[in-house]
């Protein structure tokens, strides 16, 4: 544990991993083999997939490839909300559903969060899962009113009173007390998780259905019928491309979805008095209405685990090394998490880390299968993935096995999203937009009353 003034552990993967050990590797990939399903990437998406594939249709021989373990990315190192948030653009998905469509989607979404906590019993995963809901706070004028706005907002794609209710600051207070609150909205469809827990009970769980996972087996091409890797050639009539921010490693890849890092930090245990000021006695949820917004969770051992987006690209698309993040981004993250939590002034950062996460052009999700080539693919979760690839793998899993489901027509099916552009242009892009973020929240937290132009520019940059 960190004391302060001393520099919190950096990397390492994730704190989540750091607090139960680094899974065992299981065996690479043994040379050339066959199968009936091959599944590129050992995350949440990849292994929800082959779950609801096997389940389904237990005779299927699926092989999944994971270059270094299963939930070594985003699946390990992610704030641990599992949310009913879309993934995405509603007006995008409306575009081709209508209304009903993107409702439609909204509703699988809520019923995707009891999904996972109920496998997660059945399979017996203790992943510290408590859903007490979640919690958005504003802090200053510009964010009490775009509060109010998404508050109506929701009510237009005809969310029940009950999905979000708004809150006072006396009531914001009553729950968690973050300094200058000036009201808040809770919604209780969102459960606490430690996504590492998680993960590693979701892959034990898909191996003891049968599946078979190759780590340390890395994959530079995917054809229809094969997938080509350092280690062999698996060669299989479904092949599905499951990596979400790390899809550049692809051959031909490089431009389709970009991976954009978010990073954070996690104090240590709170003492009792510092717990007791802030007022964070159940597992909700929180975030902000901040254009670089924040996200955080307490842990089942009363630290409070923050993160944000940082510095949010690297240019080329290139990685993290394990997780590692920028001295910047630690530094931003620990201001705020004063800021918002006085009473955390001199309780140690204890750990660091960072993690990609898959962004489509358009900022909206997708999932597709090409019965034709045996081609399929989902991910582009913008951040809100840790819900959504439980119903992208069981959506995934229906259109490979030719299954018509109510899943099958959901908006998010078959969309085409064109490239991102190339370099310099796409980093330029990533970095005016969230210096413009960045600049938009100074000029709002200093009294600014309104949502400042500035972000509103920030979007038409990226299309978001």
């Amino acid at each position: 544990m960190a004391s302060p003034g001393q520099q919190p552990v950096n990397g390492g993967v994730s704190f989540w991993y750091r607090s139960i050990g680094l899974p065992r590797p299981r065996p690479a990939l043994p040379g050339d083999v066959e199968a009936d399903v091959c599944i590129v990437g050992a995350g949440f998406t990849g292994l929800w997939t082959a779950y609801y594939l096997k389940r389904q249709q237990p005779d299927l021989r699926i092989v999944l490839l994971e270059k270094e373990f299963a939930g070594f990315g985003a699946s390990g190192r992610n704030g641990g909300w599992l949310s009913a948030e879309l993934a995405g653009s509603r007006d995008a998905y409306a575009a081709t559903h209508g209304k009903q469509g993107v409702v439609d989607l909204m509703r699988a979404m809520r019923d995707a969060v009891d999904e996972v906590i109920d496998v997660a019993k059945n399979e017996g995963i203790d992943a510290d899962i408590a859903k007490d809901g979640l919690l958005h706070v504003a802090r200053n004028q510009a964010q009490l009113q775009r509060l109010h706005a998404g508050l109506r907002h929701e009510q237009d794609w005809g969310a029940d009173p009950l999905d979000f209710v708004a809150l006072s600051r006396s009531e914001m207070d009553e729950r968690i007390r973050v300094a200058g609150s000036l009201g808040g909205i809770f919604s209780p469809h969102c459960a606490r998780v430690q996504p590492a827990k998680l993960v590693q009970g979701l892959a034990d769980a898909v191996v003891g259905l049968g599946v078979t996972i190759y780590e340390q087996t890395t994959v530079s091409r995917i054809d229809a019928g094969r997938a080509v890797s350092d280690r062999g050639t698996v060669r299989a009539p479904t092949v599905l491309r499951c990596l979400e921010g790390f899809t550049g490693s692809i051959e031909g890849q490089k431009r389709s979805w970009l991976p954009m890092n978010s990073s954070m930090i996690v104090t240590a245990p709170l003492p009792p008095d510092v717990l007791d000021r802030i007022g964070w006695g159940g597992a909700e949820l929180l975030g902000d209405y901040a254009h670089g917004y924040m996200y955080a969770q307490r842990t089942v051992d009363d630290r409070i685990a923050l993160g944000g987006r940082g510095i949010p690209y690297r240019y080329g698309s290139r990685l993290d090394e394990r997780g590692a993040t920028q001295q910047w981004t630690i530094d931003a993250l620990t201001a705020l998490t004063r800021e918002m939590f006085p009473a955390t002034a001199d309780v140690p950062i204890d750990h660091a880390w960072c993690g990609v996460l898959g962004v489509p052009r358009d900022w909206t999700a997708t999932v597709d299968f090409d019965r034709g080539t045996g081609l399929g693919t989902a991910g582009g979760y913008v951040g809100s993935g840790l819900t959504t690839t439980n119903l992208a793998g069981r959506t995934l899993a229906d259109l490979v096995l030719g299954n018509q489901t109510e899943l099958t027509r959901l908006p998010w099916v078959g969309r085409r999203v064109r490239r991102w552009e190339p370099e310099p242009l796409r980093w330029l892009g990533v970095q005016s937009m969230y210096a413009l973020y960045r600049t938009a929240d100074r000029r709002e937290a200093r009294g600014l009353g309104h949502t400042s132009r500035i972000a509103s520019v920030a979007n038409k940059i990226t299309g978001r």
